[in-house]
């Protein structure tokens, strides 16, 4: 890092004061480096932690089900599910807001302390109220990582690969999953170890896990671009500049910056007025598209996910403790999706592969839910059309985040992504899996279709809405796609480069 020296002599910037900046056109230069590794790794490994939770509740819903010291009933389970959720709707709301004003960096360390903190309580729980109480508490952390951590990595990573490696690091949710599923088999496996330890260990075990990412980050910098729209200009340089020299130095000299710097007016904070006015006025087609791929991409996938080890034992007699056999292939199909699909989404374009990819899916879920309905399918079968499915659903999950980050202007985009994360948690994930619960409780397999079906026209709705309202941002810098509000004049507004 720079000297103490260099340090207290770079000056902030007044309110209302023009200055010019580089920043975005020396990050967007910068070939892949471990530097970009080291962002992917130390921020992304929040979706692996968030895979690895919802999964162990997945996988141990028979388990905690059947529990002598909690005894949950199946609408219970999709209840404390739920609480889950509206943990990190609140977390995201909450932290989202403050990552705006505080930056980036600072936030890694709260959202990831809360969440180690709750999952570790998690493991202690001794009745309904105080699992669900901790699950909220775990959500809130996890919520909050996703307005920091997805803002940070969109505005660190060069244009050309950011779609290719946002749904990539959205996609390693799945690598948590597969490693619960894995972890599931052990704890829940009576000749292991007692299942009523099992599960809980699996929690302490999970939050302890937090203590290596607290480590990882300290050596991750503020967001240049966070610190160049707060009037840090000088710091934002400085940090850019001890990047470039560290890529410099492994890969020879930098080619030049392909576009120009943007001139820019230091503002005060955004306000929620203007959040709520660039959303509902000057963004309102955007907004309409956020809200429906965050909330139909959220009620499918925690409709099905949160409840799949309830599907498997109630209707196929698979036992709790082999649950994580079926959950594996699962896991592995939504990982393999975003890394084989992601590249797609820079080279032919975000609308065609978000729509292709949704309406897949829905397709897929109306035709595996009859399959359902009739009794056609067995286990392994069922989880195979699941794994399919979710191949396509699994890059259009995580493009509906990309889609959002990358849709509002910089001085808001934490508190966006909380808001969509939170309008599409709320009105698609949070009652998805009480739903589900409810409707395998009734036993009966036409219950559970309509169901199916309901997740299925959504993500064709949402397909629809992509193919409508999308907007190209493949390969283009942040600051074009949607300007920022301290863009200097609308001159500069209308060409940034």
């Amino acid at each position: 890092m720079a000297a103490s020296g260099e340090a207290r002599m770079e000056r902030q910037v007044a309110e209302g004061e023009v200055f010019e900046t580089d920043v975005p056109a020396r990050l967007d230069r910068l070939p892949w480096d471990r530097f970009h590794w080291l962002i992917v790794i130390a921020l992304g490994i929040t979706w692996t932690l968030d895979g690895l939770e919802v999964t162990l509740v997945g996988s141990l819903a028979a388990a905690i089900h059947e529990s002598p010291s909690l005894a949950l009933s199946e609408t219970q389970v999709g209840l404390s599910a739920s609480a889950y959720l509206i943990g990190a709707v609140l977390g995201a709301v909450g932290f989202g807001w403050l990552t705006d004003r505080w930056g980036r960096r600072k936030l890694f360390f709260i959202t990831v302390g809360l969440y180690l903190a709750a999952s570790i309580a998690t493991g202690f729980s001794w009745d309904f109220w105080s699992f669900a109480l901790f699950r909220a508490l775990t959500g809130a952390g996890i919520g909050g990582e996703y307005a920091a951590v997805n803002s940070a990595i969109q505005e660190m990573i060069p244009a050309r690969k950011r779609g290719t490696v946002d749904l990539a690091v959205n996609g390693t949710f799945w690598a948590g999953a597969a490693l619960g599923a894995l972890s599931a088999l052990v704890v829940l496996d009576p000749a292991v170890v007692d299942p009523e330890i099992g599960w809980r260990a699996a929690f302490i075990v999970g939050g302890a896990l937090a203590f290596v990412i607290m480590l990882l980050r300290k050596w991750v910098p503020e967001s240049p671009r966070w610190l160049m729209t707060h009037g840090h200009a000088d710091k934002a340089s400085r940090i850019v500049r001890e990047i470039e020299d560290g890529v410099a130095s492994r890969h020879g000299p930098l080619p030049p910056p392909q576009y120009g710097p943007v001139r820019l007016r230091r503002r005060g904070h955004t306000s929620l007025r203007d959040v709520v006015h660039i959303m509902l006025q000057r963004q309102r087609q955007r907004t309409v598209l956020g809200v429906t791929l965050m909330a139909c991409q959220a009620f499918c996938y925690n409709a099905i996910f949160f409840t799949y080890a309830l599907v498997l034992t109630k209707f196929y007699g698979i036992a709790s403790h082999e649950v994580g056999w079926y959950i594996l292939p699962f896991a592995l199909g939504n990982l393999m999706g975003p890394l084989l699909l992601g590249p797609l989404f820079d080279s032919i374009g975000r609308r065609v592969m978000i729509t292709l990819t949704y309406a897949v899916a829905g397709i897929l879920m109306a035709l595996s839910g009859y399959a359902f309905q009739q009794g056609w399918l067995s286990a392994w079968e069922q989880t195979l059309a699941w794994t399919v499915i979710f191949f396509f659903a699994s890059p259009a999950a995580s493009a509906a985040y990309l889609t959002v980050g990358e849709a509002f202007p910089l001085e808001m985009r934490a508190i966006a992504i909380a808001l969509f994360y939170a309008f599409g948690t709320a009105i698609g994930g949070v009652a998805g899996p009480t739903l589900f619960g409810w409707l395998i409780e009734s036993g009966e397999r036409g219950d559970i279709f309509w169901g199916f079906m309901l997740a299925a026209v959504l993500m064709l709705v949402a397909a629809a809405t992509e193919w409508r309202l999308g907007f190209a941002a493949e390969k283009k810098p942040l600051e074009d796609v949607s300007a920022p509000l301290s863009l200097h004049s609308e001159e500069d507004s209308a060409s940034v480069r």
